[in-house]
Parts: structure tokens; sequence; C-alpha cells
């Protein structure tokens, strides 16, 4: 039996490799030889070898804006929700009444779409800060906090579902043994608990990392970048250079490699540090 499995094993595997191949591979490799051109469609590409990497570079500065942006918001909205995800699934894996409601209420905003998302947030905050005379494109400071209070919100109910997950494995022998030892509660969460979730951690850091650095539609829908691109998100920026300029469909895909490859690097960073943690552990 094991043997005509794997004999026909490549029937199987056929139809995802070929669905990979043309939807993933194919348009990543033209992205890549497109960044070496002028076009304004794939047929009329003309190569021009370095030049669109070398204006990405001349006039950096939107583009290092907004890497800079995005960055903060990565790093603001990772520490964030991961530590209020596993708080909330510490707290939903206790005996508590209503816990499975509890669970399915804070996983729905992960089920709207991101454009619907900015435009409700950008409501509730504007009628907050409409009291106030201020609205979320008058400072900058307002569209970045309102960005980190849609992700945190969007993003909170997923990651605590993968940390609930983690958390029910966490073998209760050890926890009681340290009890009985008189371990508490704290040294029980980083000595016992921590540990024994380092794969849920590293899933949850994986996702809202490349999350964060990816966001488009929510920024696009709750700010569109404003006040004066001062909150515009690396993904946007691709957009308005490659879409919002005349001829710069080539810097814009040269961004959009460049974009690829640092999120590629910062992931596969996270990966290696956060397994070492795992088999530390």
């Amino acid at each position: 039996m094991e043997k005509q499995i794997r004999k026909y094993s490549f029937l199987l595997f056929a139809p995802v490799f070929t669905a990979f191949l043309l939807v993933f591979i194919i348009p990543f490799i033209l992205g890549i030889y497109l960044s070496f051109t002028e076009f304004t469609t794939v047929s009329d590409a003309v190569f021009v070898g370095l030049k669109n990497y070398a204006e990405v570079f001349k006039n950096s500065g939107d583009f290092l804006n907004s890497l800079w942006f995005t960055v903060k918001f990565a790093v603001v909205s990772v520490v964030s929700i991961n530590v209020f995800a596993f708080l909330i699934a510490l707290a939903l894996t206790r005996n508590i009444r209503g816990r499975n409601l509890y669970r399915t209420v804070f996983f729905m905003p992960n089920l709207i779409g991101g454009i619907v998302l900015g435009y409700i947030w950008q409501l509730i905050i504007n009628g907050i800060l409409y009291n106030y005379g201020y609205s979320i494109l008058s400072n900058a400071n307002f569209g970045f906090w309102g960005l980190i209070v849609l992700m945190n919100w969007q993003m909170i109910g997923y990651m605590m579902i993968i940390y609930i997950a983690g958390l029910q494995n966490v073998p209760h022998e050890q926890i009681e043994a340290a009890r009985v030892d008189g371990a508490g509660n704290l040294r029980i969460l980083f000595k016992i608990t921590i540990p024994a979730v380092m794969p849920s951690i590293t899933i949850c850091l994986f996702l809202t990392l490349t999350n964060a650095f990816k966001l488009f539609d929510q920024n696009l829908a709750l700010t569109a970048g404003a006040p004066a691109r001062k909150t515009e998100m690396l993904a946007l920026n691709i957009y308005n250079t490659f879409y919002g300029r005349a001829g710069a469909e080539g810097i814009g895909q040269a961004k959009a490699v460049i974009f690829s490859l640092l999120v590629a690097a910062i992931a596969l960073l996270q990966l290696y540090l956060t397994r070492r943690k795992e088999y530390e552990n």
C-alpha cells in the first residue's frame, strides 16, 4: 500500500505545485525582471538595468519615511498584540463561565475586511476627536495610534486562539509539581508556561510581524497616508508610486522587490531566533 502511495504521490502534489508555480513563483520572477525595466504593460517592457533602483535611492525621502513609519508601527503592534493576546488566552484557559462565548467575541473582528475596518475606525476615532476640534488627519500621531488600535482590535482574537491551543498543551503535572515546591504564579509563568508555548509564540510573532509590514488596506482606508504622507506605510507608498506617477511603474516595481526581500529577511531572522528558543526549552 505504501509503495502505491509513493508511486502515485506526484499526482496528489502536482495540482498544488502547479497552482504555487502559477500564482507565486512565476509572478515573483516576472516582478523581479520588471524591476529592471521601464514599462506600462508587461508586453512593452524595455530593459534599463539598475536605473529604477538608483531612482529609489536617489529620491529616497518618501520611501525612507514610509520605511521608518512602518518599522515603528511593526514594533509597537507586534508587542502589544502578542502581549494582550497571550494575557487574554491565559485568562480564557481558566475555569470561567462563558469562556467559549468570550473566545468567539474576541475572534470575530478578524472576520471583517481591512477596508471596512479602516472606515469603521475612522468614524469612531473622528467621532471622539471632533469633540476637541481635531480629526485623525490633523496629526500624524493620531493616524499612528489609530492604526495601532485598529490592528490590535483585528488581530488579538486570532492570536489568542493560537495561544489557547498552545496553553492547553502545557503539562499540568509540571505546574502542580512546581506549586508543591513552592513556586509562585510568576515563576511558573516564566519558567514553565512561556517555554512550553514557544511554538505558538513563534507562529504568532511571524504572523503579526509579516502582517504589520504588509499592512495596506487598513492604512488606505483609515488615513490614506495623510497628513502629507506622514502616515504612509511601505505597501501604500509602493501603490502610490506605481499608480500615482506616470512612467514610474518600474520604480514602483523596484520598491516592491526591495520590500519583499526586506520582509522575507526580517521574518526569517525572527523564525531563526524564536526556533532556537524552542530547541533550548
